[in-house]
């Protein structure tokens, strides 16, 4: 068509119809959306909802969007009943018309009052501000209406999520919170006496801003998704309520273990006194061999043995206690030290009998390599030797007399096994003959 106009050539009739159609297209797309939008379950909830922070600040520029919205809808509606008037005036459109319909659906023929735009923060663009109207082509419109609608979307998406995720959970961990608290109870765990009583009381009052916060300003707890243009793009902020069901976790379980010592408390503290009772005897003993040590054995340092740990008996005695009265988180902590510590007692008695009992199994091992050499020299013909019987002889005295000095007695027998292996090397050695008259005796 030859024909040109302020928006270019004139379209044809096939044009416009072809025109006509993918606006009515767009027009039903755009309806649906808005009617979505409009009966939003998060578009309600923050329509009723006591905002506060950043989310009663977006929602105002959104409501304001929402409205604009509206009023661009309303005017692209108009300009498309007008356009579908004109092209049904007559089977085929005069060139007047086709003028007309050009104009409308590609020039900027959509009105908008200015005050709208104003209104929602969202100037056209071109147009300075105080306009009384905005002039739109219908492409521009559907931009527009895209841009606000994406936007507008993606606030109320994200508080609904917001919504729909944490409040629930609060709720389940409160519930949980409320068993914990009624079961801490029982067993004496109580805020200003245990600390997790006093964990209990935080987390309680936490979860109580928690939930305040998120159901009047959700969109502090919304991280949005980074590179993401979709709406709704992103996830709920749930650090604070997993940070506060971890510690209720680390709670319950120092309440289980409480309730375990319940339980067993009595076992737990027999098996202690049978402990430390061994610890005792064990240290009574030592005390008994060291004094025979130093009876039995000169030149010897023996250590000193303590007595049994006075502290010990007295927090098994508050042990008792605690199970007497039911304290029982005040007996778990303790009885698990006292376990420690009496194992550790019972280890540094053991301790404490073998180093004072060493110089006795010394002075045994002694005999008895003495014994063992004397039964090897009898077996093969040597026990009349009179070299070998001296030598004997003097170990004996000193290994089976008061006091025995061990280092005099342990050269005493180095000097018989040395003779020994002597004579049981010399081929020309006959039982019960000395050795040469100079020989002299190896020391130690």
């Amino acid at each position: 068509m030859g024909d040109t106009g302020p928006t270019g050539p004139v379209m044809d009739r096939d044009e416009v119809d072809r025109a006509l159609a993918r606006l009515g297209a767009e027009h039903e797309a755009v309806e649906t959306s808005l009617l979505a939008l409009q009966d939003h379950a998060g578009r309600r909830l923050l329509e009723g909802a006591e905002l506060t922070g950043v989310t009663v600040e977006r929602w105002s520029a959104a409501e304001a969007s929402i409205t604009l919205l509206w009023s661009y809808f309303d005017a692209y509606t108009g300009a498309l009943r007008t356009a579908r008037e004109i092209r049904s005036r007559r089977r085929w459109s005069s060139r007047e018309d086709l003028a007309e319909l050009t104009e409308l659906l590609r020039g900027d023929a959509v009105t908008v009052a200015g005050g709208t735009a104003a209104l929602a923060q969202a100037p056209a663009p071109d147009q300075g501000p105080g306009r009384l109207s905005e002039r739109y082509s219908l492409a521009t419109l559907v931009d527009r209406m895209n841009q606000l609608y994406a936007t507008s979307l993606d606030m109320v998406v994200a508080a609904d999520a917001v919504w729909s995720a944490l409040p629930a959970r609060i709720d389940l961990l409160a519930a949980e919170l409320q068993r914990t608290r009624k079961l801490a109870h029982s067993v004496g765990v109580r805020p200003g006496e245990h600390p997790s009583g006093d964990d209990l009381e935080r987390i309680t009052r936490t979860l109580t801003r928690l939930r305040e916060r998120v159901i009047s300003d959700p969109l502090a707890f919304w991280l949005p998704a980074e590179g993401s243009s979709a709406p709704g793009g992103g996830r709920p902020d749930t650090t604070v309520y997993d940070r506060e069901a971890r510690a209720l976790e680390e709670v319950r379980r120092e309440i289980d273990a409480v309730l375990a010592v319940r339980q067993d408390a009595e076992q737990r503290i027999v098996r202690l006194r049978d402990v430390l009772s061994r610890a005792d005897r064990t240290l009574a003993e030592a005390r008994t061999a060291r004094g025979e040590v130093l009876a039995k054995i000169a030149a010897t340092e023996v250590p000193v043995v303590s007595g049994p740990p006075i502290v010990l008996q007295e927090q098994l005695a508050a042990a008792a206690e605690y199970r007497r009265h039911a304290q029982w988180h005040r007996l778990s902590p303790l009885l698990e030290s006292l376990e420690e510590k009496a194992e550790d007692e019972l280890l540094r008695a053991r301790e404490s009998l073998t180093a004072v009992t060493a110089p006795l199994a010394v002075r045994a091992e002694l005999r008895g390599r003495l014994d063992a050499y004397k039964a090897k020299v009898a077996r093969l013909g040597f026990a009349e030797d009179p070299e070998l019987a001296e030598k004997y002889e003097r170990a004996r005295r000193m290994l089976w007399s008061a006091p025995c000095d061990l280092r005099v007695a342990e050269q005493a027998v180095l000097r018989y096994q040395h003779a020994a292996a002597e004579a049981l090397a010399s081929p020309g050695r006959v039982p019960g003959q000395g050795g040469p008259a100079d020989r002299t005796e190896p020391g130690v």
